[in-house]
């Protein structure tokens, strides 16, 4: 089989690479001359663990390829996949459509032959619909099904996501378009991936429906953490009391400073303006992002708190700005919150972040970069751990104190025991845990 791929974003080029590896013959699109240069001498865009090997290994065997000209990567294809941004709109919060239209009506001139063209963006429920109105208005002769296929892809395991899924799901009401799918997926039904078919509408509100769902969980769980700490429990073993329950399950039952990342953010907003236009408002959606907002603002007041309630003059050691682990994504990510108003409170930043230093530059301004954890701590008054980064779990605890002017760590993901840290000389807080009895007397 032929596949183009329009995009070479993250769901694109995960999404392409994958596909090959699957032994279809892939040609990934972008209008970007030299992301596309970049891509053909093995310099990866974005930073997802294993990638680059794939990437490398498929270029090699001949089935992965990367190009400006969309006619050459069109024409002949089975599949045409739409792999471009959706971003939230300015003003409104709806996904902006722009690119998917513009990559649609490009499509439509040079498809040749029967070809299915693929949604694999996160894109509204209708707009399947619109995107075969656009193939036809361009093209009225041309064989053209359109099919929803949404991505469950999660930054730092996206290849085992698409290699080894919960699920796909395919939405489409044409039995052509069904056999080139199944083809396409058939190493997944191999090993008994669950398939579902559905309508299209389905398919695109399965997508937002799911993300939604999972930002309702982590929000739900910070809320709760915010009561623990009132009443003096233990979030940590609330999320474990209730996630062994069958029905809740333990996963994005922890709690933190606030969900960011590429999807969450844009695609629970979506959900609610498409909900508040079909008159069905999802009220438990619209407080998630309200309060999810709320909460990322409100961590910087922590820090300030534990800081004696003033950072003014202070400085203030950050370790990690990605929204997550394991990707250099800063889309939404709640450093974006905390660290403009540390600063703005009087308070000097010095951070380190793995891999999303050099996303983090462009858009975190007079923030002073490190080259390591520990040199960031050098002669500040406090540590903050923002992303969970596994080198920041095992920190040597008296070098850190050694480092810092005075010994105060603001958790913000719970990484560590309050009881060894503060034993170790700290003042520690952390998220929805009761502080030890030492750091209550002070």
């Amino acid at each position: 089989m032929r596949v183009a791929v329009i995009g070479t974003g993250y769901v694109g080029l995960v999404s392409g690479a994958c596909f090959s590896e699957f032994g279809v013959d892939v040609v990934c699109v972008d209008k970007d001359g030299t992301k596309i240069a970049a891509l053909e001498r093995g310099e990866m865009p974005i930073y997802e663990p294993g990638l680059k090997d794939l990437v490398g290994e498929n270029v090699k065997a001949g089935r992965l390829s990367f190009t400006t000209d969309t006619r050459a990567a069109v024409s002949g294809a089975d599949a045409v996949f739409i792999a471009v941004g959706t971003p939230s709109r300015r003003g409104d919060g709806h996904a902006d459509l722009t690119y998917v239209f513009d990559a649609a009506r490009e499509i439509a001139q040079y498809v040749n032959g029967y070809t299915v063209v693929v949604t694999k963006s996160t894109v509204p429920v209708g707009t399947g619909t619109e995107v075969e109105r656009v193939l036809h208005q361009v093209r009225p002769d041309a064989k053209i099904d359109v099919v929803s296929n949404p991505e469950f892809l999660r930054e730092g395991s996206a290849i085992q996501d698409f290699m080894r899924p919960d699920r796909v799901v395919i939405g489409t009401g044409s039995e052509p378009a069904r056999a080139v799918m199944r083809q396409l997926y058939r190493p997944l039904y191999l090993i008994e991936t669950p398939i579902l078919f559905t309508t299209r509408e389905t398919a695109e509100l399965i997508k937002y429906a799911a993300n939604a769902f999972l930002a309702t969980k982590i929000t739900f769980i910070n809320e709760i953490a915010d009561l623990c700490e009132a009443v003096g429990a233990d979030v940590q073993d609330v999320a474990r009391g209730i996630g062994l329950d069958g029905r809740i399950g333990r996963k994005f039952l922890h709690a933190g400073p606030g969900f960011g990342g590429s999807c969450f953010p844009k695609d629970s907003l979506a959900l609610v303006r498409t909900a508040q236009e079909a008159k069905q408002p999802l009220r438990i959606v619209e407080t998630v992002v309200e309060v999810n907002n709320r909460r990322k603002q409100g961590m910087a007041e922590r820090v300030i708190r534990a800081c004696g309630g003033s950072v003014e003059g202070k400085a203030i050691a950050v370790l990690g700005v990605t929204f997550k682990p394991n990707t250099d994504d800063m889309r939404d990510a709640p450093s974006l919150d905390i660290l403009p108003a540390l600063q703005a409170a009087g308070a000097t930043v010095r951070a380190y972040d793995p891999e999303g230093m050099k996303e983090a530059a462009r858009l975190l301004k007079d923030v002073t970069w490190c080259d390591d954890a520990y040199g960031a701590m050098k002669d500040a008054d406090a540590l903050v751990i923002i992303t969970e980064w596994n080198e920041f779990r095992a920190l040597d605890l008296r070098r850190v104190r050694s480092l810092l002017k005075t010994p105060v760590m603001v958790d913000l993901r719970n990484i560590y025991s309050p009881e060894d840290v503060s034993a170790a000389g700290f003042h520690y807080v952390s998220i929805g845990r009761p502080r030890p009895a030492r750091n209550r007397k002070q």
